[in-house]
């Protein structure tokens, strides 16, 4: 619904390469239409390269800033698309960590689709979690003390906190429907 979202702001984090395209550019855009302030910050306020199924390149996009520059206390939920390499790339990135500390931190809810939740094990969010992700970080979300789900979405609010996930591409329409769900809620 249009406008539902007005006054809500989004924060997409990525690195600058290897971001699974539609994971980046239908939350992006589906939440702008409902009204939400969208910014995608990447590693680098350079280029983000994207890909289809981690090995087709597709487009090419410019983000809005970098990681360094953001303010956490201005975000009002952050996103994690995945993508292999994207996903890889921002869990040894300390900017991404301290985003993502800062933001479960002070409560405010945070969506990772397909490999997204490997920031999240790398930051140590996600002991007493119930999530979902691609199916290959199964024993990663364990060994950290989550708890792995296979369902199109899964939503948990333990710990403070909400964290909203997917499995993968096929599972977008329900994970921006989560996403608003989130924002809209109290």
């Amino acid at each position: 619904m249009p406008g539902q979202l007005a006054g809500k702001k989004v924060v997409i984090a990525t690195s600058n390469s290897g971001v699974e395209r539609d994971e980046l550019i239908v939350p992006r855009d589906r939440l702008r239409e409902r009204g939400a302030e969208v910014r995608h910050v990447a590693v680098k306020a350079e280029p983000v390269h994207t890909y289809r199924h981690d090995l087709e390149p597709a487009d090419v996009v410019d983000p809005d800033a970098a990681l360094a520059d953001i303010d956490p206390g201005d975000i009002d939920l952050l996103v994690i698309p995945g993508g292999t390499v994207n996903a890889d790339k921002l869990r040894m990135d300390p900017y991404a960590r301290a985003l993502v500390h800062a933001v479960s931190s002070a409560g405010k809810p945070i969506a990772a689709i397909c490999h997204g939740p490997w920031l999240l094990v790398e930051t140590a969010v996600v002991a007493g979690k119930t999530l979902t992700s691609y199916p290959s970080l199964r024993t990663d979300i364990s060994n950290a003390g989550g708890v792995w789900a296979d369902e199109s979405v899964v939503r948990d609010d333990e710990n403070g906190w909400s964290l909203i996930t997917s499995r993968n591409p096929g599972d977008l329409p329900d994970f921006v429907d989560a996403i608003t769900e989130a924002l809209t809620a109290g």
